[in-house]
Order: C-alpha cells, then structure tokens, then sequence
C-alpha cells in the first residue's frame, strides 16, 4: 500500500519512511494546500489532510503533518503561528525573545493527520508527538526550523545525529504512534 505524504519537506519524508518500512510504502506529494490559521495543531492537519485528500483524487489514503514549538514563557508563541514565524523572524530573533526568560522551557508538538475512504467525506484520524525541552542559544549544524534553539537534555536538536534526534523526536513519536495504528488497522 502506498501513503501520500503531503510536504514539500524531504526530511519529513525520510523520517516517516523509516516508520512505515516493511508497512507502507511513503511517496512524497507536493501539493499546497490551504493552511487555515487556528489556535489548534489538530484543526490545521485534519483541514490540510481532507483538502489533499480530495484535490489528489482520494485513491491512495494521504498525511499531512503540522506541528508548533511552543514556549511556556510567551503563552505558547510561536505554536501553531511556528512556521509563520521563523519565515518573518527567524529563530535568532525568537531566541531573543526567550533569552531573557527564567523559566524557558518549551516543547515541540507534532499533529499527523491521515485521510482515507469516501473523497466526499473522507475519514480522518489524528495523532500526537510531544517532546519537552528548554529554548538555548542557537547551536549546532544538523535538523531544520528550530532545532538550533531547542535543547532535550542539554543537547539541541541540531546537534544530535538523524538517528538520535527521531528517537526522541515529537514527529517521531506522532510518526510511531500513526505506524502502530496503521499496521493493525490494515
């Protein structure tokens, strides 16, 4: 069976790939859909999955991914505004903002949204990854987004390996969850 991953993000695709070997196989989609702006993760995958599923002709079942950094201190921010955000500011310049904070910590959060079925009401199943952290100064070489200012136990995630940073990962456990579900339900 083949899964329609929707992303223009090749780093997404091979950590999904490496979920679902032996299981599906992942084929990587560009498509652009719509992204509604909401105050919720889930609301934006699930939306982005249907519109995907639809506009792609609803043969193969399709996955669309969003996911947020959010940061205790500033309420939450950047969240599920995260890619907004880096493309105006950057992660220097969310990293500023933090800086100051005593209380710094963070976590990333991972929606994964799967459509299949009836094009015309496709069903839709959702799952979640978090993983905790602390925002730091930016460092490392490795990862995207912002892995540079997002610490798991000392480490950012731009300095872990590919190995190292999707085992703790919070696209990894949304990715192990969705894996699990999708190998008993098929």
């Amino acid at each position: 069976m083949t899964i329609r991953f929707v992303t223009g993000n090749e780093g997404k695709v091979r950590e999904a790939r490496a979920y679902f070997d032996g299981i599906a196989d992942v084929e990587q989609v560009a498509y652009d859909y719509d992204e509604i702006q909401a105050a919720e993760l889930e609301a934006i995958a699930r939306r982005g999955a249907v519109e995907a599923y639809r506009e792609l002709g609803g043969d193969d079942p399709v996955v669309v991914e969003d996911s947020g950094l959010a940061i205790d201190a500033l309420d939450g921010f950047p969240g599920p505004y995260s890619a907004y955000v880096e493309d105006t500011l950057g992660i220097e310049r969310v990293w500023q903002l933090a800086a100051d904070e005593e209380n710094r910590r963070a976590r990333f959060r991972s929606v994964i949204a799967y459509a299949s079925g009836d094009p015309a009401d496709p069903d839709v199943e959702t799952f979640v990854g978090t993983v905790a952290g602390t925002i730091v100064s930016p460092r490392g070489e490795g990862g995207f987004g912002y892995d540079p200012i997002f610490a798991y136990n000392g480490t950012t995630m731009a300095e872990m390996d590919t190995e190292a940073k999707n085992a703790i990962s919070h696209r990894g456990r949304a990715f192990a969850a969705f894996a699990e579900w999708f190998a008993e339900e098929r």
